[in-house]
């Protein structure tokens, strides 16, 4: 009960926040209407992120230690979700986010103490040392992160869903080094079932549909880089750097190959499309349910990847480049996806032919 108890909190908490923010986020205005780019129906209510920060922060209170870096913690992913939800309902400039983003960044640097300081031993035989470079990495990493989360959030479920795999290796590769701040992504993957079961409307068609928002995917994509961070600092090294690629790999290379097409096109990397990885599914001929469980298995092989490289210890070398060969591939099959989904559409259609 010990361990049950606070993941019990964490979902009950978060399931009610969403029955009790539900009416209020209506009359606030504070839903998402359907647009060139947004195919849903109706008025959605955006308060999973909202709902979500309740129920990790509540069970918090009860169970997790009370430290003067928890408390930097809470304060900047109260900063973060205050940003989102203004995103949500005014719809922000990139400005004023990056900005603010980074401003969480600095809180988590020189506020708690922690940064970026090495790649590790990537690139063979000698540690890659950032030494004060470590501060602008860290800021980039920061802004990195939260926007990963906050594009990969395009249909319903997904960014519940890759935050959850990212949460659960988070919450393990922690625990086996014996780091209190192992149970913060325990209570997000308990918070994040919770959200699911309206978001997706399961089990029970009966639940009100709510999407998490801009509020939702900033809080959690902050969460993740400030325990990412924490794992790798020389007093815990719960993981070496370099694990952290395969913890949030699908988010960060969906997010770097758009931003790099984007920019060959020469439009603003920020500027919102339809060609990200779970567009591509939809235009293949997959629906949304079939595009959300292949995009989860795929981000599930490459976390226990990842994972099983990290508890054998596998030489970093070959682990990062491991890595950028299979993001090479990934990038290599975006940019001819259309030759590829065109063989796939003829052979279903010889398949059905001859059936």
């Amino acid at each position: 009960m010990y361990y049950v108890l606070p993941l019990i909190t964490a979902f009950v908490c978060c399931f009610l926040a969403i029955r009790l923010v539900q009416p209020v986020a209506v009359k606030a205005g504070l839903v998402d209407v359907p647009n060139s780019r947004k195919h849903h129906s109706g008025s959605i209510p955006l308060i999973g992120g909202v709902a979500i920060y309740i129920g990790v922060i509540m069970s918090s209170l009860f169970f997790f230690s009370d430290t003067e870096m928890f408390h930097v913690y809470v304060l900047s992913a109260s900063v973060i979700l205050f940003l989102g939800v203004l995103d949500d309902k005014f719809d922000l400039s990139v400005r004023v986010r990056v900005i603010v983003q980074m401003s969480v960044a600095s809180l988590m640097i020189f506020g708690a103490g922690i940064y970026i300081d090495s790649f590790g031993y990537i690139l063979g035989f000698f540690e890659l040392k950032l030494g004060v470079f470590g501060v602008v990495v860290t800021i980039f990493a920061v802004i990195g992160a939260i926007n990963a989360f906050n594009m990969v959030d395009g249909i319903d479920g997904l960014a519940g869903a890759l935050s959850a795999i990212s949460f659960a290796v988070l919450a393990f590769m922690l625990a086996r080094t014996g780091s209190s701040w192992y149970l913060l992504p325990a209570l997000f993957v308990a918070a994040i079932c919770a959200f699911l079961m309206f978001n997706l409307r399961w089990p029970n068609k009966g639940l009100n549909k709510v999407f998490m928002g801009d509020a939702g995917s900033m809080f959690i994509g902050l969460t993740i880089i400030w325990l990412l961070v924490i794992g790798t600092q020389p007093e815990s090294e719960a993981f070496r750097p370099v694990a952290a690629l395969y913890i949030i790999a699908v988010p960060l290379m969906d997010m770097a190959a758009i931003m790099y097409r984007r920019i060959r096109k020469g439009t603003s990397p920020f500027k919102p499309d339809r060609d990200h990885l779970h567009h591509i599914f939809e235009r293949a001929g997959y629906n949304r349910k079939q595009a959300l469980a292949y995009i989860s298995c795929i981000s599930i092989a490459i976390a226990l990847l990842g994972c099983l490289m990290e508890v054998y210890l596998v030489n970093e070398a070959v682990m990062f480049f491991t890595f950028i060969f299979m993001f090479v591939i990934y990038n290599f099959i975006l940019s001819r996806i259309w030759r590829i989904i065109s063989k796939i559409r003829m052979w279903k259609n010889k398949r059905t032919n001859k059936a």
